[in-house]
């Protein structure tokens, strides 16, 4: 997939932003505000200022509209739930550089609550990916325990676990071990 760095580095904000949530097997990652305001210094989130609860509350709801295009069970349903989404942001798109990064294009319009924000920057990511016909890289665990989410950026779509240092290697050790004992 060879997207720029703003695109990459928006979809694995999408991804590390769902996997925040309950719905993907683990524990709520975004209960309190320092922890929004921990995954907005992680991610780099620009032009955020002070956040408040009304914050908390909007990002964790567009976590959720996030996590069901993620889950949608075909490219149609995933198209619904994303324009769903985009279209309570106001899409203002300007191009910027800031904080070391080469140039690049903003979605979110000046002076928007960080849950536009990352509904506008995050969503438009996930649009072009579907516009490019990709829409099967958007992918949940295999593993039985894990339901986190993530994009398959393998050349030929064939990624099934969403970290192969954990989710695969354990997977992968528990057939070898299966086969040893068979």
């Amino acid at each position: 997939m060879p997207f720029g760095h703003d695109m990459v580095h928006s979809l694995a904000t999408v991804v590390d932003l769902v996997n925040t949530s309950p719905a993907t097997g683990g524990p709520d990652k975004l209960t309190n505000l320092r922890e929004l305001d921990d995954f907005v210094e992680r991610r780099q989130v620009s032009g955020v200022g002070e956040l408040d609860t009304a914050d908390l509350t909007k990002v964790r709801a567009v976590r959720e509209a996030f996590h069901k295009v993620f889950t949608a069970p075909d490219q149609a349903t995933a198209v619904i739930r994303l324009n769903t989404l985009l279209s309570g942001t106001r899409i203002t798109p300007r191009l910027t550089e800031h904080d070391g990064h080469p140039l690049h294009v903003h979605y979110f319009a000046p002076g928007a609550s960080i849950g536009e924000h990352l509904s506008a920057d995050l969503g438009v990511a996930l649009a072009h990916l579907l516009v490019e016909g990709e829409w099967e890289r958007l992918r949940t665990c295999s593993a039985p325990d894990c339901d986190n989410v993530f994009v398959d950026e393998s050349r030929n779509r064939s990624r099934v676990y969403c970290d192969s240092r954990t989710c695969g290697n354990r997977m992968h050790v528990a057939a070898y071990r299966a086969r040893r004992r068979a």
